[in-house]
């Protein structure tokens, strides 16, 4: 499919951000391209915003100039619309957010000459259930916490229905494994390669002597229950940026969706290569010594 109308979501807050996204939309007009923007966040006054899922459907590529944060934002954005969307690093780390800003225009020139690859990468599908019921969708992770209170929660972990264990701790997390390496792994959670099709359930700081983190298949539900004799309540983070409180006896149900988000990619290399450069590992011990050739022993 020919790319005729694209979406610039950037950080408004972030001056360098702004001016980039300034000079990328000039760039793409210039090229015949439709750019969009997200209401109120225009760099020109005749610039046209998007905002309705018939508007995001017409799309055929978003851009994220930011960091991980922004990206997550763009895939709420999007909804279950597939859209594909293409990260351009701004920020720290920047797993999601893969290429480098000084190499925006020849990326886009890529993109619009049909090199792209659109990854599906798995959604989590999330309902709460607090008398009534609020579904949203996470790319990265749900994070489970204590909320005003010092006192540690009551919880009550489930699998497929089945209750696992109930445990005291500061929280829990459930996580894709492209969340592996954020949140999850901080809190001691595996890393997990993106093409393997499963959930994490990570305990945060659980006052037990076995509470370890599960790896569940992609069918699994996961299921996390603050329990009544909770003393305080809990709050819910949705990719670090949404939250809901959770009072005793809230029930937060986990899924993979069924419709997943598409990672628009240009660089091939293995998901090693990116551990390496985002962790700035030292190759050698981390995947052998390199032999003469250069190739690895």
């Amino acid at each position: 499919m020919k790319i005729q109308n694209v979406a610039i979501i950037y950080r408004d807050k972030t001056p360098r951000a702004k001016s980039l996204a300034k000079d990328v939309c000039e760039w793409l007009r210039s090229k015949k391209i439709n750019v969009f923007f997200q209401k109120g966040k225009a760099t020109h006054s005749d610039a046209k915003a998007v905002e309705t899922p018939a508007q995001i459907k017409n799309l055929h590529l978003v851009l994220v100039l930011g960091g991980d944060g922004t990206y997550l934002e763009a895939v709420r954005f999007l909804g279950d619309t597939q859209v594909p969307v293409l990260g351009i690093n701004l920020g720290s780390l920047g797993f999601l957010t893969e290429n480098r800003v000084d190499e925006v225009y020849e990326v886009l020139e890529s993109a619009l000459n049909g090199k792209m690859k659109k990854e599906p990468v798995a959604l989590m599908s999330v309902q709460i259930k607090t008398g009534q019921v609020q579904k949203f969708i996470a790319l990265n992770d749900i994070v489970i916490e204590r909320g005003q209170s010092t006192h540690l929660l009551n919880i009550g972990m489930y699998w497929d229905g089945d209750l696992v264990t109930e445990t005291k701790a500061d929280g829990m997390i459930i996580s894709t494994p492209t969340g592996s390496t954020a949140y999850s792994f901080s809190a001691g959670g595996p890393i997990v390669w993106p093409s393997l099709d499963a959930l994490l359930l990570v305990p945060l700081s659980p006052h037990a002597l076995f509470a370890r983190p599960l790896v569940v298949g992609p069918d699994s539900a996961l299921a996390v229950e603050v329990l009544d004799r909770t003393q305080g309540t809990g709050v819910l983070w949705c990719d670090g940026r949404r939250t809901h409180d959770l009072p005793r006896g809230a029930r937060v149900i986990v899924r993979r969706s069924p419709v997943p988000v598409r990672l628009a990619r240009l660089s091939q290399g293995p998901f090693t290569d990116r551990l390496v450069n985002k962790f700035s590992l030292p190759v050698y011990g981390w995947r052998g010594p390199i032999g003469e050739e250069g190739s690895r022993a």
